[in-house]
């Protein structure tokens, strides 16, 4: 093998390093934005307005919730089921409650089963979109507003659901830094 030969591999291995380096960057944002447009994983969708078309066929639509490990706060459904024509507006609460004596922040994540209908369960409005705060002994109802859009009646697998599952689990994060400030004062 020639100096120029063993050149021509480190840089093409260098290359190769750093391109697939870039890639797996990028991978991330590419899947959350690829299941957010596909509704792929039973990803939702999010809509700035209520929808116009509402079809006779109805819906069950099933409410889950969980938390992660290290999340101490009880969480639920008020209501854990519910029927409603498919494009019609839903409003369901959860409820949150913080049984410990500091104040615990947590954000959560979602998905919707089948993964099948994720593409079709379209939100309105969501607690899932912002970061929740509960002081210590707080309980809180979080709304969820959403509907069934119309055009599930057309996919060639989501078309057959007969129910769908929405499922929480919350996630504790870190307090942000002026209510944990505020906290730490009232405490003196």
């Amino acid at each position: 093998m020639t100096n120029t030969s063993n050149k021509k591999t480190v840089i093409g291995a260098i290359t190769l390093v750093m391109f697939m380096g870039t890639l797996s960057f990028a991978a991330v944002p590419f899947y959350d934005w690829f299941c957010r447009v596909t509704g792929f994983g039973g990803t939702t969708q999010v809509a700035s307005s209520d929808n116009t078309t509402v079809l006779d066929k109805t819906l069950l639509i099933k409410f889950d919730a969980n938390t992660e490990r290290g999340m101490l706060w009880d969480f639920k459904p008020v209501d854990h089921e519910m029927s409603i024509k498919i494009g019609e507006t839903g409003l369901a609460f959860y409820t949150a409650h913080n049984p410990t004596d500091e104040p615990i922040a947590g954000t959560a994540s979602f998905n919707v089963f089948p993964y099948s209908a994720g593409g079709y369960f379209t939100k309105i409005a969501c607690f899932c979109f912002e970061e929740q705060v509960l002081l210590p002994g707080e309980t809180i109802e979080m709304p969820v507003s959403f509907y069934i859009d119309p055009e599930i009646v057309d996919d060639k697998e989501a078309k057959y659901a007969k129910s769908i599952t929405l499922s929480y689990t919350f996630h504790r994060t870190e307090l942000p830094q002026e209510q944990a400030s505020l906290f730490q004062l009232s405490k003196e």
